[in-house]
């Protein structure tokens, strides 16, 4: 079975930011009020954070504005911004032990997935954008008439971005890497439970030389900071990776000024193994898919649908790996999997698995807290699970996966369509002509074929129907925070 290592082994990583970066300095909030940050693993307290709301959101908007409308980053040479971009990624290389450490202090998630995953990930984000910066650029158009017609594609404005608290650093990188490449200037709210290495990074972008104003981070609540970046007139693009039910907010919130918005949403995403798959590699996708990140990821392959014919004895090497996974201390080289982020995630993750009991699906391992201290939770199997069932329809956000059989081609596709998320999928066949028509067919932004979990810059990230709107990664990232200006000459 999983274990726990609850014992800190390695003292955590110095805490040199806490305050507001707003205009290149670091404040305390106007309010003078600070809120907690909790270690996930100990639940004990690391630091006070200043929090922020509504009157420093306008101090960081003004500084914002005024970087955009009268500094110098929108108007730098294009190929300055890049090598500005590309000194913040080396800066960020050079820290990257430190900022793993820190990232899993206030994350939860093992050092080792932070310092070989999240941040190496992170600097491609960086570096890839900041290649793009000199090439964005419009087109001649041969319209009728003596005129010369041209595009230009320019800066957006001043963006509001909102990131979630799974993957802190990458979610900082996946937002000001297009935002800086295209020119635009950015007022950013960490999530509250792990706001650390946010911080860390606008210190590290001020060091790369990007210009006062560029960048702010205002730490602090969605109905408090969030909101205000969501209503402020300054604002001009809002980009959001959350929930549904907070995107549906930001949405009526944003409608009084029709700020152009980006989500990036939820999923129920389906992990389809057929019999003639690669079982072998099929359940170690299964076993990431699932997961990866405690299970607090957004496109996680939490409804594992099995061909009936190999269904028994897949299950058995899943439930087997599931066993073997270590659970314990983030900073034990040795750990696969932390502790969920906090109690509210410990709390709503618990109550799914006590839902699917009650709702008759089959217990196959895990489903209960691990050691007496920390947020904790046993990689969790169930099988003969219904698609009606709770835990086969919502998001649960955790290491509880849902095991469904198919028989049918047809029926499959019905049932993992019908859902109201559509981020991501996997199949798992060496049927190359099945493997693309089943991708072909499922709703999703991502299908990934005999793989899971496979993310690069340079490949569009996003969602169908309430997975969410918009693009990030690749040339598709760029396109939020860019307008597109017609400009037409007379030649009489």
């Amino acid at each position: 079975m999983s274990t726990v290592v609850t014992e800190r082994r390695s003292q955590g990583p110095p805490i040199r930011q806490t305050q507001l970066f707003i205009d290149g300095q670091w404040t305390p909030s106007r309010s003078g009020n600070t809120f907690t940050t909790i270690d996930p693993a100990t639940e004990e307290v690391i630091a006070q954070v200043a929090e922020g709301d509504a009157a420093d959101v306008e101090m960081a908007v003004r500084a914002a504005r005024r970087a955009f409308d009268d500094g110098p980053w929108p108007r730098m040479n294009a190929r300055e911004r890049g090598r500005i971009m590309l000194r913040l990624a080396d800066l960020i290389e050079a820290e990257i032990d430190e900022l793993a450490a820190l990232e899993a202090l206030d994350n939860g998630k093992p050092v080792r997935d932070a310092r070989t995953g999240d941040i190496p990930l992170a600097l491609d984000c960086l570096r890839y954008y900041a290649g793009w910066a000199d090439k964005i650029h419009g087109q001649t158009i041969p319209i009728n008439g003596d005129y010369f017609c041209y595009t230009r594609r320019e800066p957006v404005g001043v963006a509001g971005q909102i990131i979630p608290w799974n993957f802190p650093i990458l979610m900082v990188a996946w937002k000001w890497g297009p935002a800086l490449a295209a020119g635009c200037t950015i007022v950013m709210k960490p999530a509250e439970q792990t706001p650390l290495t946010c911080l860390r990074l606008a210190r590290l972008a001020q060091e790369a030389g990007v210009p006062d104003g560029v960048i702010n981070v205002v730490p602090g609540y969605g109905p408090t900071a969030g909101a205000a970046i969501v209503r402020h007139p300054g604002i001009d693009k809002v980009a959001f990776t959350g929930s549904g039910e907070t995107a549906q907010v930001i949405m009526r919130q944003a409608a009084d000024h029709l700020k152009r918005l980006t989500f990036e949403l939820g999923g129920k995403s389906p992990n389809i193994v057929f019999a003639d798959a690669d079982l072998d590699a099929a359940a170690a996708g299964a076993h990431v898919g699932i997961y990866l990140n405690q299970g607090q990821c957004c496109c996680a392959g939490s409804r594992l649908f099995v061909e009936d014919r190999i269904h028994d004895a897949f299950v058995e090497r899943v439930v087997a790996e599931s066993r073997s996974r270590r659970v314990g201390d983030p900073f034990d080289p040795a750990t696969q999997q932390g502790p969920q982020v906090d109690r509210a995630q410990f709390d709503k993750i618990m109550g799914y698995v006590e839902a699917g009991r009650r709702e008759g699906a089959t217990l196959a391992t895990g489903g209960g807290r691990v050691g007496e201290r920390g947020f904790f939770i046993e990689p969790t199997v169930f099988t003969n699970v219904r698609d009606e069932m709770a835990i086969a329809r919502e998001e649960i956000f955790g290491p509880v996966l849902s095991v469904l059989r198919f028989s049918d081609v047809d029926e499959l596709i019905r049932r993992a369509n019908a859902t109201s998320f559509g981020l991501a999928a996997a199949v798992w066949t060496r049927d190359v002509a099945r493997a693309h028509d089943v991708a072909r067919r499922l709703r999703a932004g991502t299908v990934w074929v005999n793989c899971y979990d496979v993310f690069d810059a340079a490949a569009p990230f996003g969602g169908f129907k309430q997975s969410g709107f918009g693009r990030e990664l690749g040339e598709k990232g760029l396109e939020p925070y860019l307008e597109h200006k017609t400009v037409t000459v007379s030649l009489a």
